[in-house]
Parts: C-alpha cells; sequence; structure tokens
C-alpha cells in the first residue's frame, strides 16, 4: 500500500512540472527546434513562422506612415521630374525602357512603386545593376550574399517575386558567385514591373500630374540698354 501511494505521488509530481518526456504530453506542441543557413534552403517550421510574422507587420501600415510615405512621395517626385522636360516625359508612352533608361525616370517610377509597396522592385533591379560592375572577387561574393539575404531570402521582408526556376539557377549560383549571376532574377524582376506595374504608372494620378506641370516660358523680349 505504502508503495503504491508512493508512486502516485510521483506521478503526481511529474504532472506538476510539466514532464517534457510524458508520452501523454499534446502532438500539437512543437520541439525546440532551429536551423539557419545563410542561403535559406532548410525548411524549419521557425522559418515560416517568421516569414509570415514579417509579412504581417509590413502589410500593415499605419495611418501615419501612410501620410508619411504620401507627403515624401510627392516631394520626391517633384525633385526628379524639375530635370525633365515635358516630351521626356510624355515619351514614357511609347514603352517602358523610356522611363527606365535615365535616372530621373527611374526615380519616379520607384516613388509609384513605393505607393504600392512593391519599391523592392526597383531596389533589387538597382543593386543587380551596380553588381555587374564588382570586379574586386571578395567583394563580389560579399555583395552576392547582400543582395541575396535582403531581397531572396524568404526571411527578407523585401522579398521579391521568383518562380522557382529562377530561385533554383540563383541558388546554384550561390555556390560561385559571379557578377551576372542574378541576370535571370533581374530580368524576371524588369519584366514583372513592365507588365504589372508599369500600365498602373501611365494611368495614375502621378504621371497626370507630371505631364500637366506648368512650363517655364522662353523669354523672347529683346533686351534694351539701360
Amino acid at each position: 500500500m505504502g508503495s503504491e501511494r508512493t508512486e502516485m505521488g510521483k506521478r503526481a509530481e511529474r504532472r506538476n512540472e510539466g514532464d517534457c518526456t510524458d508520452p501523454q504530453a499534446s502532438p500539437n506542441q512543437r520541439p525546440n527546434t532551429c536551423c539557419f543557413c545563410w542561403c535559406c534552403c532548410c525548411s524549419c517550421s521557425c522559418l515560416s513562422a517568421r516569414k509570415e510574422e514579417r509579412e504581417e507587420m509590413a502589410g500593415r501600415p499605419t495611418e501615419e506612415t501612410k501620410m508619411e510615405t504620401t507627403v515624401e512621395t510627392i516631394e520626391s517626385t517633384e525633385e526628379s521630374s524639375a530635370i525633365l522636360s515635358l516630351e521626356e516625359i510624355t515619351s514614357w508612352t511609347q514603352g517602358f525602357d523610356k522611363v527606365m533608361k535615365t535616372e530621373a525616370g527611374r526615380n519616379i517610377f520607384r516613388e509609384f512603386l513605393r505607393t504600392e509597396y512593391s519599391e523592392e522592385n526597383m531596389l533589387f533591379w538597382l543593386a543587380c545593376e551596380e553588381f555587374k560592375k564588382e570586379k574586386n572577387e571578395k567583394m563580389v561574393e560579399e555583395r552576392a550574399r547582400m543582395i541575396y539575404e535582403d531581397y531572396i531570402s524568404i526571411l527578407s521582408p523585401r522579398e521579391v517575386s521568383l518562380d522557382s526556376r529562377v530561385r533554383e539557377i540563383v541558388n546554384r549560383n550561390l555556390l560561385n558567385p559571379c557578377p551576372l549571376m542574378f541576370e535571370d532574377a533581374q530580368l524576371q524582376i524588369y519584366s514583372l514591373m513592365h507588365r504589372d506595374s508599369f500600365p498602373r504608372f501611365l494611368n495614375s494620378e502621378m504621371y497626370k500630374s507630371l505631364t500637366e506641370k506648368p512650363q517655364v516660358p522662353h523669354d523672347t523680349t529683346p533686351l534694351t540698354e539701360s
């Protein structure tokens, strides 16, 4: 009888202490495990959880953030458009390459993407353009990692949208980085901006305001001697 009471007491203590080896533990309880590698090739459940958390936070801008973004967008657009002629701005309707070939055009389009919360597409494209110019082998590896972590990694809040084929190419290129390793990914993002965002840009109030901006008239009055 005494031994039975002792055994029952031990069982009660184990229940109170939450024994992690208890076979009756909840099957939904997740083990406290985690794995990380900089290329994010593992499929640990914590990666998905963190990605969902980042996406949720990034996808809920506050009213204050929206207001600040709008003000900054207007100021940046006006500053960029100040050095563009009306003829150049209207030429953008002829093709996306007309926008992308000048720094001012890229800046204005980037501000439009910012209003749609897709600025990372332009940032990634620009990062790839700069990366192509890198000649130092050490810097190539370092900058390749930075671009991957900023725009390709599933953990990044600025992750760009790439299909599985292109992701596989990028992951394979990481084994031997070179300045052209993101070329396929860059082309896909360029096509995405062209196909998806550019038509909306041409129909946006931002673009309409640029085409309606007042032009400074040329003074044709002859100078007179005082």
